[in-house]
């Protein structure tokens, strides 16, 4: 199959985090075909049951081109016109896989050797396969990371800072306020403080952003609330600790916080004669600790499109992808 055919394919097989068995056996046949031709090995490394990253190397790896099998939800099948591939996952990270095994199959033609792909599983919500993968290294020096940049080198990635806070109150009815203690209340005034405190801001990866991602909470219209729960995502630019501790200060003792997740901003590897950017979002990056090589992030399409009803990768990026790939490994390997 072209890329095309090949992306298509795969956005066609519903993967949503935690769903990703039948894609990883549909890689791990296709990939077979590659290592039988060029004298490599595939494997599935089970994560939890049902689960598992694809793995396949062409010699002791130096060079890991790796991705993500997962997608977030909705699913939708792939269609196409003349300038994109649209459905779940073309861009973030379907057409990249496709790409990225264009690439190696290009390189192991022209007799280029330890080289691995390593395509993991839940990286859209915890990245519980680069956590795996970072207590397995291989002894990779270098780090192909793929996500949609637009085909541009990332010098950098923000981190994120994932909080919980739950506030509790006292049910009484609705008729008597005065009775009760309302939960929403305390958290619409945390919130308000929170959207206000200051943030902090990098002069390569620019301003922090704090979004209010869900809230939930009370029982009936007619009742007082006695709970409720909002969950806050910060991008971040630096390792989000003292973020943390602002926000912690700030809510004091009208709530409670629990950390769910922190990633810390990064600064990524660079490459002579690429042109580059930086991205706001996070990766697989920070999960694999460096057990895998130097970190470099490049992939086809843009993020502005990723996790929408409208996502796509341009068929262009997806064809370009593949030399750049094939260019950036070339010039680590030597």
């Amino acid at each position: 199959m072209d890329v095309f055919q090949l992306t298509r394919a795969l956005v066609d097989i519903e993967s949503i985090t935690g769903n990703e068995r039948r894609i990883g056996q549909y890689l791990v046949k296709l990939l077979q075909g590659l290592c039988q031709k060029y004298d490599g090995v595939v494997e599935e490394i089970e994560v939890e049951p049902n689960r598992f990253n694809v793995l396949a190397c062409w010699g002791a790896p130096t060079v890991t081109f790796s991705t993500h099998m997962d997608t977030v939800p909705p699913f939708f099948p792939s269609r196409e016109d003349d300038d994109y591939i649209w459905g779940r996952g073309a861009c973030d990270t379907k057409g990249i896989i496709a790409s990225m095994i264009h690439a190696i199959e290009g390189l192991l033609a022209e007799g280029r050797r330890n080289l691995a792909l390593l395509l993991v599983v839940g990286e859209e919500r915890n990245s519980a396969g680069a956590y795996w993968m970072s207590k397995q290294p291989r002894g990779s020096r270098y780090l192909i990371n793929g996500e949609p940049t637009e085909n541009q080198l990332a010098l950098g990635s923000k981190g994120a800072l994932r909080l919980e806070v739950i506030t509790r109150g006292k049910m009484a009815h609705s008729a008597y306020p005065h009775l009760g203690e309302s939960a929403i209340e305390k958290m619409l005034d945390i919130l308000q403080d929170l959207r206000s405190m200051p943030l902090l801001t990098d002069s390569l990866l620019g301003p922090s952003t704090l979004n209010i991602g869900t809230i939930s909470g009370g029982r009936a219209p007619n009742i007082v609330p006695d709970y409720c729960q909002a969950e806050i995502l910060i991008r971040l630019v630096d390792d989000g600790l003292s973020t943390k501790a602002a926000a912690e200060q700030l809510i004091g003792q009208r709530g409670e916080v629990k950390e769910v997740l922190r990633i810390p901003a990064l600064r990524l590897g660079k490459l002579e004669g690429f042109p580059t950017t930086v991205v706001a979002y996070t990766t697989d990056i920070p999960a694999f600790g460096g057990t895998w090589g130097q970190p470099f992030l490049l992939g086809p399409g843009t993020i502005h499109v990723a996790h929408t009803s409208e996502e796509r990768v341009p068929k262009q990026q997806l064809v370009e992808a593949i030399g750049i790939y094939q260019s950036m490994a070339q010039q680590l390997l030597t």
